[in-house]
């Protein structure tokens, strides 16, 4: 049976409350962030539902036009969600880019003298999980959900101008639980998406979820046929040495070989969690996989900004794809150029 929009506001209502006792992450100790790692990190902090619905201002255009608010854009996309895969957990949100105002009343008062209730706050950017229930597989060893979201950033929407269409993305992947790595493929990506209203939300994301739906288990075998490449640590080295190269190259060579969006911090990330990384670094006498390599890239695009997050996450799985293609002598695009 189709959900009502009044259904889907009562069921963030709920989500909120589930949710509303948990702490933000950013404040969480050390060691309870190894049984549950934020799935971006950057310049990011956690923030609840309800705070989100109860204590954010929602910005409008110049000609007051209304937004999508950030939660209105979460259920939009959960109506979709539970419609193809059932129940979900509690919604995890990340945010940035805080903007901060006050009432008119407050206009004369110092900063420091200002009550609670007398400042205003939204955030620019925002990104958000939910795990689908009961859809939980193993994938070398590493519990896996299948798991939603989104992102959104009103830096895109041109808010200075009468009310135009908003962006937004929306993606559907396996998530590794231990460290809360999204691998995403581009059949889980929606891109940039452009919407007026939360029907248009919800109807892409149907039109998503239902394409990757029936692929869900070969994306699954995809990532799990991983394991079985091994990387010796000298072609480690040798990747490492070509992707720092990568970045210098002339755009007229660039676009020759394979896209790539890691820079020089992703590709330092990378080596640190090679040596250091206890789920997917090196160990003694060992080879990494390309498994494993496409987890300390994903670990490394963690330090992505939210509303470039999504891309690298994707480029992240290409490229480890890629990796293997050109080590099993399957190659066509290019990725052979990492190993020489």
């Amino acid at each position: 049976m189709r959900t009502t929009k009044r259904q889907a506001a009562d069921s963030i209502k709920e989500q909120a409350a589930v949710i509303t006792g948990i702490e933000d992450t950013a404040t969480v100790s050390e060691e309870n962030q190894k049984f549950h790692p934020n799935f971006i990190e950057s310049n990011t902090s956690g923030i609840t539902l309800e705070e989100l619905t109860e204590k954010n201002v929602i910005p409008t255009f110049c000609d007051n036009s209304l937004t999508i608010s950030h939660q209105n854009f979460i259920g939009a996309v959960t109506e979709a969600a539970g419609q193809i895969f059932g129940e979900m957990t509690p919604v995890e949100c990340r945010v940035s880019h805080p903007i901060i105002g006050r009432v008119p009343s407050a206009q004369h008062k110092k900063a420091s003298e200002l009550r609670e209730d007398e400042k205003t706050i939204f955030y620019q950017r925002l990104a958000w999980v939910t795990h689908i229930k009961g859809l939980v597989q193993t994938i070398n060893g590493q519990n896996v959900n299948l798991t939603v979201g989104g992102v959104r950033s009103y830096s895109e929407d041109k808010l200075y101008r009468g009310q135009t269409a908003m962006k937004f993305k929306i993606f559907v992947g396996w998530k590794v639980k231990v460290c809360s790595n999204l691998c995403l493929t581009c059949d889980g990506f929606s891109g940039t998406i452009e919407c007026m209203t939360e029907a248009d939300i919800t109807q892409k994301a149907l039109e998503l979820f239902s394409g990757f739906n029936p692929h869900k288990e070969e994306t699954l075998n995809l990532l799990e046929n991983l394991q079985s490449t091994a990387i010796s640590e000298e072609l480690f080295c040798k990747i490492i040495g070509r992707l720092r190269l990568y970045q210098f190259l002339p755009v007229n060579e660039q676009r020759n070989l394979p896209s790539l969006e890691m820079g020089d911090q992703a590709v330092n990330a990378m080596v640190k969690g090679y040596v250091s990384n206890p789920n997917f670094g090196k160990k003694e006498n060992e080879n990494i996989t390309c498994w494993n390599l496409l987890q300390l890239a994903n670990e490394a695009a963690k330090s992505a900004y939210i509303d470039r997050w999504l891309e690298r996450n994707q480029n992240c799985t290409d490229f480890a794809l890629g990796i293997q293609r050109a080590i099993e002598g399957n190659d066509t695009e290019g990725y052979s150029w990492f190993l020489n």
